[in-house]
């Protein structure tokens, strides 16, 4: 018999075996089945930029454990697997600990880099504003707008794309457009 950790494994059992039908077959062995399928979904969530829980799905299957979108779905609320934004700007499954969002703690930067992208569109409603960002970006120009500390917007709520704007009475909204472009390149729908 050959030492595998503390474990005791019959040399001759291992001929002919695939390493990963070994490792599944042994080491997994030893624990419960939803251990294990939890332990291969955070491996797969960890190495893999998964989107959807279809694609999860066939990953798991190829890794030997198929299992129902019901299950997995209770299975990422358990490890508390999110989605989040990549660096891509694309939504994908995220462990806790792995970081969603990086402030830069040079806002110079992020204005340069976000002028280049610009703010899709801006609308009016009274004393609101929405404005439209690309995607993954609302929350940088969002802060950005913040730290402006113009008089004429009371406060700002980011979403992924989206911002929302409260602005005091009266605003010109021009004299706002041509403020807001010191920040990032407005273009206004009408």
């Amino acid at each position: 018999m050959q030492p595998f950790g503390k474990i005791f494994i019959p040399l001759r059992s291992l001929m002919g075996v695939p390493p990963s039908l070994f490792f599944r077959k042994t080491v997994f062995s030893m624990m419960n089945d939803k251990d294990t399928r939890l332990e291969v979904v955070k491996m797969i969530v960890s190495s893999q930029e998964v989107s959807t829980q279809d694609e999860l799905l066939r990953e798991l299957e190829r890794a030997g454990f198929p299992t129902t979108q019901a299950t997995l779905s209770r299975d990422l609320r358990q490890l508390h697997i999110t989605k989040g934004t990549n660096k891509d700007g694309l939504l994908v499954y995220m462990l806790p600990e792995q970081r969603r969002y990086q402030r830069v703690s040079d806002t110079h930067m992020t204005v340069q880099q976000l002028n280049r992208l610009g703010t899709l569109s801006v609308k009016f409603s009274g004393n609101m504003a929405v404005l439209r960002t690309p995607p993954g970006h609302a929350s940088h120009v969002a802060y950005d707008i913040d730290n402006a500390k113009f008089q004429e917007i009371l406060g700002t709520v980011a979403g992924d794309d989206t911002i929302f704007m409260v602005l005091a009475e009266n605003t010109d909204r021009q004299m706002l457009l041509n403020r807001l472009n010191l920040i990032t390149p407005v273009n206004r729908e009408p």
